[in-house]
C-alpha cells in the first residue's frame, strides 16, 4: 500500500511514520507539512534518526497512493476537503473529530471492537478519539448487558502528549511537572462519540456520562475509572466481558488489576472489573498516541485493506 500523510510534522504524524516505517505492506509516498518542507522528518522527529531518509514535502500527489491519514488538528480537515480533491479511489482515515459523529457524510466510524464490518467497506473513515477509546472498551461490555441504566461517574488521566506538539500553558514541562489537574469537566468533546456507540450497542442510552478528565505529569498513556450501578451478578459481568473481547485483536480482558506501563508503547487496550455491592469498578488503559490515535488507525488501514490486523503493530510494552 502506498501511504500519503498530511499533518506529518506532529506528534501523531511522527508516530504515525514509525509505524509505517515498520509496517510489512506499506510505503510511505509523501509526508506532508507545509512549515518543514524540504527537511528531513528525522529533524522533527528525532526517533526515526538512523531509519529513514524521508524528507517534509509540501506536495500532495494523492494520485500516487492508495490511502491518506489526515493528522490535522480538529476542524481542519472539513476544511481541507472543501479546498483540496482526493481521487475517489484514495481511502481517507481522518484522526481529527470533524466525521466522527454520524451525519451527511459517509465516513465510518473506527471502532474495531463493534465495527469491524463497516470498517472492512469503508472508502473513508473517522479514527476515534484517545479518551473515548479508552472510555468504549471500559464501558461497551455493560452496554451489551443492558447495564447503563443510572448515571455512569468516568475519571480518566492522560499524558501531555494527547495536548499536541504545540506547547501551551497546561503542556510546559515546568507547568506539567509533578502536578495534576482537571479540565473540561462533562463538557468534553469526545462524549458525543461515547454516547453514540454505547447507544448503538445498548440500543438507548437515557444515564449521563459523567466524565472528568486529568491532566497528568507524564508523557503518554490514558488510565480510566468508570463506576456503574448494577445488582448484576458478578460472575455474569465478568464472563460477559471477557466474552466481548474474545475475538479483538487488541483488546484484552485481564483477570488482575492493570496498571499503565502495561499498555504504553503498544497498541493494546486493557480492561478489567471489581463487583462491589450494588456497583461494579471498570479500569481501563490505553496509549493515547497508539491504540487512541495512529496505532488503532493503522489497525483500521489494515482492515480497510484485508491484511493481517495486527501488521505493523506487534510492539512492546514500556512494562519496566
Amino acid at each position: 500500500m502506498k501511504v500519503g500523510i498530511l499533518g506529518a510534522a506532529g506528534y501523531t504524524g511522527g508516530e504515525l511514520i514509525r509505524l509505517l516505517l515498520n509496517h510489512p505492506e506499506a510505503e510511505i509516498v509523501f509526508a506532508n507539512s507545509e512549515s518543514n518542507a524540504g527537511n528531513p522528518v528525522s529533524d522533527v522527529h528525532e526517533g526515526l534518526i538512523g531509519d529513514t531518509d524521508l524528507m517534509f514535502t509540501s506536495e500532495m500527489p494523492f494520485d500516487q497512493v492508495d490511502v491518506v491519514f489526515f493528522c490535522f488538528g480538529h476542524g481542519k480537515s472539513e476544511a481541507f476537503l472543501k479546498e483540496h480533491t482526493i481521487p475517489e479511489n484514495v481511502k481517507i482515515i481522518d484522526l481529527a473529530q470533524d466525521f466522527r459523529i454520524k451525519g451527511d457524510h459517509d465516513y465510518v466510524y473506527g471502532l474495531p471492537e463493534i465495527n469491524k464490518a463497516e470498517i472492512q467497506q469503508a472508502q473513508h473513515l473517522a479514527n476515534p478519539g484517545c479518551f473515548a477509546t479508552c472510555i468504549q472498551v471500559a464501558l461497551l461490555p455493560a452496554a451489551h448487558l443492558n447495564l447503563l441504566k443510572e448515571d455512569v461517574a468516568v475519571n480518566a488521566i492522560t499524558g501531555s502528549t494527547g495536548a499536541g506538539q504545540k506547547p501551551g500553558a497546561t503542556t510546559h514541562f515546568s507547568w506539567r511537572n509533578n502536578n495534576l489537574s482537571i479540565y473540561k469537566a462533562f463538557t468534553h468533546q469526545h462524549l458525543a462519540e461515547i454516547r453514540q456507540s454505547l447507544t448503538q450497542v445498548q440500543g438507548y442510552l437515557d444515564a449521563a456520562i459523567d466524565f472528568i478528565p486529568y491532566r497528568g505529569d507524564f508523557a503518554r498513556g490514558i488510565f480510566c475509572t468508570a463506576v456503574i450501578k448494577t445488582k448484576a451478578p458478578e460472575e455474569d459481568i465478568i464472563e460477559a466481558y471477557k466474552e466481548f473481547y474474545r475475538d479483538a485483536a487488541f483488546t484484552h480482558y485481564s483477570d488482575k488489576a492493570i496498571d499503565l506501563k502495561q499498555v504504553v508503547n503498544t497498541n493494546k487496550a486493557l480492561v478489567h472489573v471489581d463487583c462491589f455491592d450494588g456497583k461494579i469498578l471498570v479500569t481501563s488503559a490505553i496509549d493515547n498516541l497508539l491504540k487512541g490515535a495512529v496505532g488503532q488507525a493503522v489497525q483500521n488501514m489494515n482492515i480497510m485493506f484485508g491484511l493481517d490486523e495486527t501488521a505493523g503493530l506487534r510492539l512492546k510494552a514500556s512494562a519496566f
